[in-house]
């Protein structure tokens, strides 16, 4: 057979590549920077552009989207075409897919430090953003699927299995996690609510984790661990039973996040069943990984870039042992709002993530430029400046977790709480978070000194932009697969009935747990009392949202004696019915606040936001001095209230043309109580709007007895 002569195309791989290092500095700069905040709280500089609250979650989309987003493509692109025998189906798409995706990452950091985002964890970016992911992904799944279609080799790889999950079950949860309410160009509402909103939520946080930075990279894995060793792939019938029972099962595990919340028991505990599960084919994955190298161990202790490998592999074993352990309700008991699930993420993101990155990098480098690696000795410095980061960064971060955990749930002889305050706590973990902030530099720094590794490397060579190859065309599909027999094989030479099925795997678990919540009114049971929010009340709630206060405090109190005494009565799922988004939060930096209302004056507010550490000695939380400076935008208002009627608040039809006649006299009766207590202030600043929706968290169901609280 007459061989077909083509190139592959390296320039969009490079173009990926130099975004994945130029954003995983800057991102990394900014985790940096966030850890200091922690300890050092004058390191928000005092404007609100740079608070916590706003550049944590820069930080975590830099990370997510713009380094291992990037790096992914990098991957899938270089080694697909290889997999498969051909150039990419469109170059065309390619960079399409490529400068879009740069676009998007740069609204993402202009919108997020303006305070535009929707609060979810990890899909903070607001509505336009939104459409133009969708756009963007739709082109890079044209691209890829298009190219699996025109392949040369017959054979779909295990590394193009995961590829094609990542791009099916990504599509799913950020659509489905998407719709909003848009109410202004860079303002939504959340279609869903409360319990409803924190499920969908989860469903995809956890899965965007599983899907985004897991599957990709296993992908990776199977295609650069080999060429790397220069082994064949442990065991094929394992990489089958690893794909197929991770992608089914990893897709039900999301209410882990939700234990002791008030999300039905059922769905928590489906949540936890299939979390234990997940340690099967996780662990399976990452054995068919190491054991890979059997035989070339030797050379581990060598090369730099197995080193690497073998590291981020162990660290994907480490986090998918412990969260499935984190989802038991015993151990997220003690675990859950702490900084031991910070080290848990971190393990995972550094570890697996992050050095698989480097491995991958070191290793295209040199083949893309024609030459051999600069310096061998400068990435052993990185990897293990890198290694040291990691464990300045986790191990305190675990006994942090569990000094908070034991101080918050200590009781003394007599039945009270040891630590009331819930700063005591705050107070006592700083050297550890000055620790966690010392890793991160290592870790940045390691980064650093491949940056200057790589650049040397490529100025050494000449960049091969198309690779020349040769390869025989696909012969019949039909005969082949008649001839293949009825097994996975068969899977593997139908690239679309492989897609379908991969997509039916996913959306079952999903399905099952969200349409009950979603269909069955006795999982949110409704409470009388609840009323909607005022419109003051809401501009206070959107306050709250665009200054990333949900980044450190939770609002979801949880049915522990020890919450229960220092918060008040534990959080009821018919609290939140008309809560778009949900905040309950993820990570308690500061106390709990869903029953803050009345618990302090309007004055010790209004001081504690302008001056934290005047009201609460040793506090870490940011002044926001601007909250006193800006106004609220009256004119907002009738958008706001029509947007949320949409989404299901029972606001009557027309209240928009007097809603801001209740926000006046609302406004009046705070500013009036502030000036009382000597603080003059405009009815129209931001504080009071702030004010407002703090004193009424809580409230809704305080005059009623535990018993009587659902009706």
């Amino acid at each position: 057979m007459e061989l077909e002569k083509f190139s592959y195309d390296n320039k969009i791989v490079k173009a990926f590549m130099i975004a994945t290092v130029v954003f995983g500095l800057v991102g990394m700069l900014v985790g940096l920077t966030a850890a200091i905040q922690l300890v050092y709280p004058i390191f928000n500089f005092d404007t609100q552009y740079t608070t916590f609250g706003r550049i944590r979650p820069l930080h975590t989309n830099a990370i997510i989207f713009a380094f291992v987003g990037n790096a992914m493509f990098a991957g899938v692109y270089y080694s697909m075409q290889r997999l498969l025998k051909t150039r990419m189906f469109s170059d065309k798409l390619s960079w399409i897919h490529f400068w879009g995706w740069q676009l998007i990452i740069v609204a993402a950091a202009i919108t997020l430090p303006l305070g535009m985002t929707t609060s979810k964890e990890y899909a903070e970016l607001e509505w336009p953003i939104d459409i133009a992911i969708t756009v963007i992904w739709v082109v890079f799944g044209w691209n890829m699927i298009g190219t699996i279609i025109k392949r040369r080799e017959r054979h779909m790889y295990v590394a193009i299995w995961f590829y094609i999950a990542t791009f099916v079950t990504v599509a799913v949860l950020h659509v489905v996690n998407s719709f909003e309410m848009p109410v202004t160009l860079f303002k939504s509402y959340s279609w869903y609510a409360g319990v409803q909103d924190a499920l969908v939520q989860w469903w995809y946080g956890h899965n965007a984790v599983a899907f985004f930075l897991t599957t990709p990279f296993l992908g990776m894995m199977y295609y650069f661990l080999p060429k790397a060793a220069n082994r064949p792939v442990y065991s094929y019938r394992l990489s089958i039973i690893h794909f197929w029972s991770l992608i089914f099962i990893y897709i039900w595990a999301g209410p882990h996040h939700l234990l002791y919340t008030s999300l039905p028991d059922w769905a928590q505990s489906l949540g936890v069943v299939f979390s234990i599960m997940l340690i099967a084919p996780s662990w399976g994955g990452m054995l068919n990984g190491l054991m890979t190298l059997r035989g070339a161990w030797d050379r581990v202790r060598e090369d730099p870039i197995l080193k690497f490998m073998v590291v981020a592999v162990t660290a994907y074993g480490m986090a998918t042992l412990e969260g499935p352990l984190l989802s038991l309700k015993n151990v997220n008991a003690i675990a859950h709002f702490t900084d031991w699930i910070v080290a848990h993420v971190h393990v995972g993101g550094l570890g697996w993530n992050g050095f698989m990155i480097f491995a991958v990098l070191y290793w295209l480098v040199p083949r893309m430029w024609g030459t051999t690696l600069y310096s061998r000795r400068l990435a052993n410095t990185h990897f293990w400046l890198g290694t040291l980061g990691i464990i300045f960064y986790a191990l305190p971060m675990y006994v942090s977790g569990v000094v908070q955990s034991l101080m918050w749930k200590e009781f003394n002889p007599e039945g009270f709480l040891v630590y009331k305050n819930f700063l005591e706590t705050t107070v006592q973990i700083l050297p550890l978070h000055a620790l966690r902030a010392t890793g991160g530099a290592f870790y940045l720094l390691g980064a650093f000194i491949m940056t200057y590794n790589l650049v040397k490397t490529a100025k050494a060579g000449s960049f091969i932009a198309n690779e020349g190859t040769e390869a025989a065309p696909l012969v019949n599909e039909y005969v082949a697969s008649r001839n293949a027999g009825w097994h996975h094989r068969v899977l593997e030479h139908k690239p679309v009935i492989f897609t379908v099925l991969t997509l039916i795997a996913i959306l079952i678990g999903g399905f099952i747990e969200m349409v009950p919540t979603f269909l069955i009114k006795s999982n949110v049971p409704t409470i009388t009392s609840v009323k909607p929010y005022t419109p003051l009340e809401l501009h206070g709630r959107d306050i709250y949202i665009r200054e990333g206060c949900v980044n450190c405090h939770t609002q979801m109190v949880r049915p522990f004696r020890s919450e229960t005494e220092r918060y008040g009565e534990y959080s009821k799922a018919g609290e939140f019915v008309y809560d778009h988004p949900f905040l309950w939060g993820s990570k308690r930096t500061g106390p709990d606040l869903h029953r803050v209302g009345d618990k302090y004056s309007n004055s010790w507010h209004y001081n504690h936001m302008l001056a934290p550490d005047a009201v609460s000695t040793g506090s870490i939380m940011p002044a926001y001095p601007w909250l006193f400076e800006q106004n609220i935008d009256r004119d907002a208002t009738a958008g706001k209230v029509s947007a949320l009627r949409k989404v299901g608040v029972p606001y009557e039809e027309g209240y928009e043309s007097v809603a801001n006649d209740d926000l006046d006299k609302q406004s009046a009766q705070i500013a009036g109580s502030l000036k009382a207590d000597g603080i003059e202030v405009l009815p129209d600043a931001e504080i009071v709007a702030l004010i407002a929706y703090l004193q009424r968290l809580g409230k809704d169901i305080k005059a009623e007895p535990t018993a009587n609280a659902e009706k």
